[in-house]
């Protein structure tokens, strides 16, 4: 729940970030490649966000943390939002797996008391 969380925010940063790099581009340079790239990078953090029980939505959630921080290539203050987000990213799996594991000691301690 936490990692979807994560990739629900990011989608809205890089369509901030797209936003970002429309206003920095050169003049006469073309915008398609800017919103073809975030709409890339949009549908990646929902596609993850959808799929975040499964491991490959833990893993497609981790592809899309490096290409936040690779982000900084073009606009430098990706390196710093890729990183907080990165660690939020972190953070919310081991939050996440201790919660689970915590509900599933819970229940099963449930079951064993009402038997």
């Amino acid at each position: 729940m936490f990692c979807s969380a994560v990739l629900t925010f990011e989608i809205f940063v890089v369509v901030f970030a797209a936003l970002v790099a429309f206003g920095l581009r050169e003049p006469g340079t073309s915008v398609g490649p800017i919103w073809a790239v975030a709409g890339v990078g949009a549908l990646l953090c929902l596609v993850a966000a959808a799929l975040v029980r499964r491991t490959a939505g833990l893993w497609l959630g981790s592809l899309v943390q490096v290409l936040l921080i690779a982000s900084g290539a073009v606009l430098p203050t990706m390196y710093i939002v890729g990183v907080v987000f990165a660690a939020l990213w972190v953070a919310a799996i081991v939050l996440g797996r201790r919660i689970d594991t915590e509900r599933a000691e819970r229940t099963a301690l449930e079951d064993k008391l009402s038997a």
